[in-house]
């Protein structure tokens, strides 16, 4: 193990990236995403990591630099938010389908209008169908470890895929939490140079990117989900050969948490979870038979094990911090997808709820835990999503 430090998440961030040596990184600010580009520009300047740090002059253009530096086979990084992520849409949606290994700091920040730098995670959950694997990270410390398994993630032959470590922008990046940092040399060891089987030569010409007619597209994209059924078993792999120099073992694509004998399960992704878990302590402390559910890999998506947690219970309560207007929140329909049809599954109700940074405390979470009760005893379970917290006058 090493140091053992009180930072900001930012910084725990950009030391686990700088931990990975990256051969390139592109950055253009956007907040709350700042302070981790900042503090590698700083450290490339200090010669504390000798990367090559593009300046670009947008987000597109930020991942536009990784496609090419993947290409021609050097690890790279960069980091992102809010509408600086969505700029970038058009290269990762090109960079899933090229197998392009690169890792991605999407910080978890609204989508405007009205304009707004609070946190949800409308930003990440809009780029779920690109082909990036997703993580959400639930405290500084977790963000940390996801990076350094990210790069690896990423570079292991059958995936070849972009990946995202998502979390929550103020609450993570700008608050100071404990971390315990690992040695360099364990870092080395856990993470080997990228050594690419393919890569833009002059001697060995390939093509990224090329051409298809009608009779090849489809190959292509059962490729892309091939990687990611075999990400969902590499992951949990990856995980717990870190949690061998760490001692924090994750255990898996998602957290279970008091589910053994729960009638209602929260499910939810990222910081809010810690608080979640504060909430079914207390509910639990009062007789209440509730659970949580903690989504650590979004994409691709762990039904299986979700279910195997969920089985039993009565009734599933699903926090989305997003929405699919005119639909509701991607995690619940994700979830009412997967559970649909399966004998004796429980009933899923889905909640929309901290958007734009609206607060959810353990009163909310109880709160949520009753109107999914009531749910599951209605005639007619709820098909719209229920909206935590909402203030109908405003639009009225």
């Amino acid at each position: 193990m090493g140091a053992v430090k009180v930072v900001e998440g930012s910084q725990a961030v950009a030391e686990a990236v700088r931990a990975c040596r990256p051969q390139v990184i592109s950055a253009y600010p956007i907040s709350p995403q700042t302070h981790i580009v900042e503090t590698l520009a700083q450290m490339v300047a200090d010669g504390e990591l000798g990367s090559r740090y593009l300046r670009v002059e947008s987000e597109f253009s930020a991942a536009s630099v990784l496609a090419g530096a993947s290409c021609a086979g050097s690890r790279c990084y960069t980091a992102s938010s809010s509408q600086g992520l969505l700029l970038m849409t058009e290269v990762l949606y090109a960079s899933a389908g090229m197998r392009l290994p690169f890792v991605i700091t999407g910080v978890n920040r609204s989508i405007s209008a009205p304009i707004t730098i609070q946190v949800d995670q409308q930003d990440t959950i809009s780029l779920r169908d690109t082909g990036l694997i997703q993580l959400y990270a639930e405290s500084s410390q977790e963000a940390y470890d996801m990076h350094l398994a990210a790069f690896k993630i990423a570079e292991d032959p059958g995936i070849m895929l972009p990946v995202m470590v998502c979390m929550d922008g103020w609450i993570l990046t700008h608050s100071y939490e404990r971390i315990d940092f690992l040695d360099q040399q364990d870092v080395d060891r856990f993470l080997p140079p990228f050594k690419p089987a393919n890569l833009m030569e002059v001697e060995d010409p390939k093509t990224w990117g090329s051409y298809s007619e009608e009779n090849v597209l489809m190959e292509f994209r059962y490729a892309l989900q091939k990687s990611m059924d075999y990400a969902q078993e590499r992951i949990p792999q990856v995980m717990g050969d870190l949690a061998s120099y760490t001692g924090r073992d994750y255990g898996g694509l998602i957290e279970a948490y008091a589910t053994d004998d729960a009638e209602v399960i929260l499910v939810a992704m990222g910081s809010v979870t810690g608080t979640l878990k504060d909430a079914v302590d207390q509910m639990r402390e009062a007789g209440r038979k509730v659970g949580l559910i903690k989504i650590r890999c979004f994409r691709p998506f762990p039904a299986r094990q979700i279910w195997e947690a969920v089985r039993g219970a009565k009734v599933v309560a699903v926090l989305d911090a997003n929405v699919s207007l005119g639909s509701e929140g991607a995690l619940g329909l994700d979830l009412k997808a997967k559970l649909c049809g399966r004998p004796d599954g429980p009933l899923v109700v889905d909640f929309i709820a901290g958007l734009g940074g609206r607060e959810i405390n353990p009163l909310v979470a109880e709160d949520i835990v009753d109107q999914a009760l009531e749910a599951a005893q209605a005639p007619t379970p709820p098909w719209a999503p229920i909206w935590v917290g909402l203030d109908a006058s405003i639009v009225a």
